[in-house]
């Protein structure tokens, strides 16, 4: 029985399938065996929620620990760990600052989220850019590189000197997408604060400053592709079936189009008039998804479309 363990960001092999982009994991406990599979652009999702969704339990050398209570999840949470496997996860967190002791040099990052939406945060060196890309940043910028302690202590006083919160909410990165500057505009705006934060007495000794480059994720993320009216997909419950063509995906969020009556053209199928929604990818995790046995979307729909206001519905019942 394959789990979902929801979204990730690998890849890299040659084939296409293999490119680096937005995947779901999976997880089989009975033998012991992992998969992906690519969300990639006009690929056609059709599945169903089967059961209960259960605690996938703890990630550890690069294998699963099945959760020894089978602890069964509210559908609607993006968390796919019970409180106890949770607790034990951060045990050895460093965002929980809880593995303070961790010899790997780490990098300071100003990552942009959209105009106005800049933070200041740490990732270990060796993950590169993996962090930024699941977080959903739009563009950053490296601003040093060093030990843990002294990548921590830069990104608080940094943090409070240029006047960053060090997060923002979900709906305040997914508002922003729908209408962010040229690239060009969010390069200007990253190395204003990228400047502001080289003065030398915000800096520990033992940091190493790196000088402005930006790296922006249009194309990897498809960006262009996501229209300014976006509903919102709700949580899952055993039943409920999403059934759409993959536009984009951005962090942990995968941009559909809804087949189906949700498309304005009943009989069309996926991709031709369809209402575009958002869906959480983490909501996913710890279900077990098989086929879907109808051609409509019943996860409840959200608005978040100007003119439409926040009214929700259930599958072609709902909004439109």
């Amino acid at each position: 029985m394959w789990r979902c363990t929801g979204p990730r960001w690998s890849g890299g092999g040659p084939e296409p399938e293999g490119r680096f982009g937005q995947r779901l994991g999976w997880y089989c406990a009975e033998r012991g065996a992992e998969r992906t599979s690519l969300l990639r652009a006009g690929k056609t999702l059709a599945f169903a929620a089967q059961g209960e969704r259960r605690c996938l339990g703890v990630r550890r050398a690069g294998r699963w620990i099945v959760c020894p209570y089978d602890a069964v999840l509210d559908g609607a949470s993006a968390k796919d760990q019970c409180a106890r496997c949770a607790q034990l996860d951060r045990s050895r967190s460093v965002a929980a600052d809880t593995m303070a002791d961790d010899p790997r040099p780490y990098g300071v990052y100003l990552a942009y989220f959209g105009p106005g939406l800049l933070k200041v945060g740490i990732t270990a060196a060796e993950r590169g850019a993996a962090r930024l890309v699941e977080q959903g940043a739009v563009a950053y910028a490296w601003l040093g590189r060093g030990p843990l302690m002294a990548a921590r202590r830069a990104e608080a006083v940094l943090g409070s000197a240029l006047a960053v919160p060090d997060r923002f909410t979900k709906s305040a990165k997914r508002a922003a997408r729908g209408a962010l500057p040229p690239v060009a505009d969010r390069v200007a705006e990253l190395a204003r604060l990228h400047a502001r934060a080289q003065e030398p007495a915000l800096w520990p000794e033992t940091l190493e400053q790196v000088e402005f480059a930006c790296t922006d994720h249009t194309e990897l993320f498809g960006l262009d592709r996501i229209p300014g009216e976006v509903a919102e997909l709700g949580g899952m419950t055993a039943g409920a079936e999403v059934v759409g063509e993959v536009l984009a995906g951005v962090g942990a969020d995968v941009y559909l189009r809804l087949a189906g009556e949700w498309g304005r053209g009943q009989g069309d199928g996926p991709g031709v008039g369809g209402v575009v929604a958002v869906m959480d990818a983490r909501v996913l995790s710890g279900w077990v998804l098989g086929a879907a046995g109808g051609r409509v979307t019943t996860v409840p729909v959200r608005a978040a479309v100007a003119g439409v206001g926040e009214r929700e519905g259930v599958g072609q019942e709902g909004l439109f």
